[in-house]
């Protein structure tokens, strides 16, 4: 099975030019890669696409359709509330710490070598969950299946930005993020579906089943990515310690900041902790020859700018999907029925706005201005999403929930493609980690920053009062986020670092839309 190690920009083809290719290499700047690729192959390779979006597809949808199952869970293994609630965070808390390892690995060992790794693990904790006699052991299995879901994502879209070019990349990524949009969606009604046919058992071995189908296209998916020479870049073990240690302690404090509460002993010394293990890690890779993460990285303002685009679809709308249907049930009195088909207004722009969005960046429309609207869509969004009450009637707050899935629609998936363009393709899967880190972890501090200031907020208040709060702050967060994400952008010192020059028009320049 051919693997590359260490993919970089696929500019030379490892094939014997066609006849016409060298009058395509001599055409215009903005036009060389897809012909170059239309010369290889007459269409961009659509297998490795489907096997990548289906494990994809798998992750979201078990992040999602876990929580519904812990009841039946709970029931049948007679978990205590605690351990049980460790079914989701186990899996979650993994993932946020393994996501930039396995993004840095992958440039180094190869990022089908990475990916696969990532899908047997994944299977294989899938297969363990299914099987597992007690709810401690199914703790493991689904921390290990984060380890693997981790992989999943972060070598997913390095690969994709390998393979694919200009308009494909672009449709790619769009694919990526519907896909990864569905799953959530589509996440809670399948598990619901399977624990009142079959057995909550099922939610894990359908996921089992889905990554062997994957592992089963591995071979494609490794011709499709163009081989490269080793680089000697070796897999940084200290940093990769450091790191997941921090991520490990902060995770848990958020996780258990509701719990346990904000201002105990037990919380304040993990967050102390991750503090420590952070500055530790600084330093670490400050001396290293290769870096789990090169902070270099971060200097880049339009790759930073860029990564915060995620963390405010955390709070503008993975919140409202975590907690708009207790709402709806507790404050409104609709039954779970109607509160899901309620939640359809907030998803169903996850299925079309992603491909859109990829539409209107190749016909010329600058990938900056999509990315800008989808922030402006969360501050209004939420903040529209107000009108909600007791008695409101659905007609009414159709519009809010619409503008607020398409803030996260809009760039879901594009964000991606546009970050990774701008670094250097050698170090796609470390970018890819590193966005993918910030991605999941907002969203744990925004579903456990919302939890918790909810519950402080009705201590004093109604529900409804709380909830209408909770929003207005949630809309200044992404405001202030946009704002950041502007200035960023903005600054002419990061014009043009980094340019993929891989890419055709409205795709490698941000700002200006070729």
């Amino acid at each position: 099975m051919p693997e590359p190690s260490t993919p970089s920009a696929p500019a030379a083809p490892s094939a014997p030019a066609a006849p016409s290719e060298p009058a395509a290499q001599a055409a215009p700047a903005a036009q060389p890669a897809p012909q170059v690729r239309d010369a290889e192959t007459p269409k961009p390779p659509v297998l490795p696409l489907a096997a990548i979006l289906l494990a994809v597809f798998v992750v979201p949808m078990s992040i999602s359709g876990t929580a519904v199952a812990l009841p039946g869970i709970g029931a049948a293994t007679h978990a205590e509330p605690a351990p049980l609630q460790w079914v989701v965070n186990a899996f979650n808390v993994a993932f946020a710490c393994f996501t930039l390892v396995w993004g840095s690995v992958a440039d180094v060992v190869g990022r089908v070598r990475a990916f696969a790794a990532g899908a047997a693990v994944y299977a294989v904790a899938s297969l363990a969950s299914a099987l597992a006699s007690g709810v401690l052991l199914l703790d493991v299995a689904r921390a290990l299946a984060g380890v693997g879901g981790a992989a999943i994502f972060s070598c997913g879209a390095a690969i994709l930005s390998t393979v694919y070019e200009g308009p494909a990349r672009a449709k790619a990524f769009a694919l990526f993020g519907t896909v990864a949009g569905v799953g959530i969606a589509v996440g809670p009604s399948l598990s619901g579906v399977l624990l009142q046919t079959v057995s909550w058992r099922w939610v894990f071995a359908l996921h089992a089943v889905a990554l062997a189908v994957v592992l089963l296209a591995v071979p494609v998916i490794a011709r499709a990515v163009p081989p490269t020479p080793r680089t000697g870049a070796t897999i940084d073990v200290p940093g990769s310690v450091v790191f997941v240690v921090a991520m490990v302690l902060l995770t848990t404090a958020i996780v258990q900041g509701s719990q346990w509460g904000w201002g105990s002993a037990g919380v304040l010394g993990l967050f102390a902790g991750a503090v420590v293990a952070l500055a530790v890690f600084g330093s670490v890779e400050k001396r290293r020859a290769h870096p789990l993460l090169d902070l270099g990285l971060l200097r880049d303002r339009r790759f930073l700018a860029l990564c915060l685009v995620p963390v405010a679809g955390s709070f503008g709308f993975v919140t409202m999907l975590t907690y708009l249907p207790t709402y709806l049930t507790e404050v409104t009195g609709r039954g779970t029925g109607a509160a899901g088909l309620i939640m359809v207004l907030l998803t169903a722009p996850m299925l079309v706005l992603p491909l859109l969005a990829a539409k209107l960046v190749a016909r010329g429309v600058p990938a900056l201005t999509v990315i800008y609207a989808s922030l402006a869509a969360l501050v209004v969004g939420d903040a529209a999403l107000t009108l909600f009450g007791p008695d409101v009637s659905v007609a009414v707050v159709a519009l809010p929930m619409i503008v607020t899935g398409a803030g996260m629609a809009l760039a879901a998936g594009l964000v991606d493609g546009q970050a990774l363009a701008l670094v250097d393709p050698a170090k796609a899967g470390m970018a890819a980690g590193f966005l993918n880190t910030l991605r999941l972890g907002s969203e744990a501090v925004a579903v456990a920053l919302y939890g918790s200031v909810l519950t402080t907020l009705t201590a004093s208040r109604s529900y409804d009062s709380a909830f209408h709060l909770v929003l207005w702050g949630l809309a200044a967060i992404c405001l202030v986020l946009g704002l950041v994400v502007f200035a960023l952008m903005g600054g002419r010192g990061a014009a043009g670092a980094g340019a993929d020059p891989r890419e055709g028009p409205g795709q490698g320049d941000l700002g200006h839309g070729r």
